[in-house]
C-alpha cells in the first residue's frame, strides 16, 4: 500500500518544530551553566552533526517527505537510532530547559517531544512506503533511544 505524503501536515511539523525552538531559544540562555548540562547539549550537536555528514547534505529533507533521490542509510548512528537528528534536537534543548527551568519552558520542550515523535511515525510511514529494505531495518533498529524506543 502506497502512502501519500500530506505537504501541509508535513510543514505544520516543521513550523511547530522551529516555533518550539525559537521559543526555547528566545526564553533563556543558549549555553547552560552547568558543565553536566553543556556536556549534553554538545553531545547532542555531535550527534546531529554527525547524522548530517552521514546522510549527506542534500540526502535528507527538512520535512518528513522523503526525496525522490533518498536512499536508505544504516552506517553511524543510524546503526543504533534510525531517527539521530530527532534525538540530537531533544538531547541539545532539554539542558537548556533544565539549566533555566521554569514551567513554560518545560511545556514548550515537552510539546516539541510530542511533536518529534509525531513526526517521526508519519515519516516511518513514507519511507517505509518509499525506500526498499526499510521495513527490514525497523524489525532490527530502535526509533528514537537505543534499546529502548
Amino acid at each position: 500500500m502506497k502512502i501519500l505524503n500530506n505537504p501541509w501536515k508535513s510543514l505544520w511539523f516543521v513550523l511547530i518544530q522551529f516555533l518550539c525552538l525559537a521559543l526555547i531559544g528566545l526564553t533563556g540562555p543558549i549555553i547552560p551553566r552547568s558543565t553536566v548540562f553543556l556536556l549534553i547539549e554538545l553531545s547532542g550537536l555531535f550527534l546531529g552533526v554527525w547524522a548530517v555528514l552521514v546522510m549527506r547534505i542534500g540526502n535528507f529533507n527538512i520535512t518528513p517527505d522523503p526525496l525522490k533521490w533518498s536512499k536508505l542509510v544504516m552506517d553511524g548512528p543510524y546503526e543504533l537510532i534510525r531517527h539521530p537528528m530527532y534525538l540530537a534536537l531533544l538531547l541539545t534543548t532539554l539542558p537548556l530547559v533544565i539549566n533555566s527551568f521554569s514551567f513554560f519552558r518545560l511545556i514548550i520542550w515537552v510539546f516539541l517531544l510530542v511533536n518529534q515523535i509525531l513526526k517521526l511515525n508519519y515519516e516511518e510511514k513514507l519511507l517505509a512506503a518509499s525506500l526498499e529494505g526499510y521495513q527490514q531495518y525497523i524489525k532490527g533498529s530502535r526509533k528514537l533511544i537505543p534499546l529502548l524506543y
